[in-house]
């Protein structure tokens, strides 16, 4: 989507970078240029990923092991990085928790697992960044991945709507709050886009077949990767510097389809649809 360099020599941290969504936009910033940092709890992961990644693209890549809930790990990576690169002009808030379950199901600790990975997590990234960028003077730009549901809420995902729907009032809390230190605060709500693994945790077996996630897009298919990568690398460029507190949504239409209340009535046949025209015809 960008011209060649549109990133050079931007230095982005990328949370959940190791997989799935994350090594995809990854390997996107650094053909475009950027260097990047990526981070998860795994080591093994993300050394597999860094070296994969720079193979691919010739670009640099510091591999560093974080939990984000845990706010000295947290400051210590950013520590680190800041080290190596010399600074951190990016942070994109990818890392993510989810399972489908009837929320009666949930343990306590299972509940606060997810809100700890995704809006803790989310908040204590945003914090030991900010306050650097603060304090030095230096202007950044945050990117924090949502979800369609965090507008509306979701049944038997409660725990993940719930942060996500937290992580998308912080966003557009610290557009306006940190506009003024010159850093930005966007985010996406991407629709169904299938990564291998986190698909089949999610919906096992013959539940995957069952909820065909193309089923509910009016455009009729799920996303592809590099299409999120597109939006991404844009929203964190020069390029978007006058875009601050957008959640911009790229799901071909889904949310807004489940949303409308007769939207349903898609699945109404042109036979049902002539008999209720004669009808209202002939009042």
């Amino acid at each position: 989507m960008l011209v060649p360099d549109a990133l050079k020599d931007q230095v982005v941290l990328l949370t959940g970078g190791g997989t799935g969504l994350g090594k995809s936009m990854a390997r996107y910033f650094l053909s475009l240029g950027a260097k990047l940092l990526i981070s998860s709890r795994k080591m093994d992961v993300l050394e597999r990923a860094a070296a994969e990644l720079r193979e691919q693209t010739g670009g640099e890549v510091l591999p560093l092991s974080c939990d984000i809930r845990d706010t000295g790990q947290v400051e210590q990576m950013f520590e680190t990085g800041r080290q190596h690169y010399g600074n951190i002009d990016v942070v994109v808030n990818n890392a993510a928790a989810n399972f489908i379950s009837p929320t009666e199901r949930l343990s306590a600790n299972a509940f606060h697992t997810i809100l700890d990975i995704v809006l803790k997590g989310t908040a204590n990234v945003t914090l030991a960044a900010g306050k650097d960028w603060i304090e030095k003077k230096q202007a950044g730009v945050f990117l924090n991945i949502l979800t369609t549901y965090a507008f509306t809420g979701s049944a038997y995902v409660v725990p993940s709507a719930a942060a996500k729907a937290g992580v998308l009032a912080m966003t557009r809390s610290l557009a306006v709050e940190w506009a003024s230190y010159g850093i930005r605060s966007n985010a996406i709500a991407p629709g169904p886009f299938p990564t291998e693994g986190a698909w089949e945790r999610l919906l096992p077996g013959e539940f995957a077949a069952q909820f065909d996630p193309a089923r509910r897009v009016p455009l009729g298919r799920v996303g592809e990767h590099q299409e999120l990568a597109n939006l991404a690398a844009y929203l964190i460029s020069p390029y978007a510097s006058y875009v601050n507190g957008e959640i911009i949504t790229i799901d071909g239409g889904e949310w807004l389809q489940g949303a409308g209340q007769f939207n349903g009535l898609k699945a109404v046949s042109n036979s049902v649809w002539d008999d209720m025209e004669k009808k209202r015809k002939n009042r």
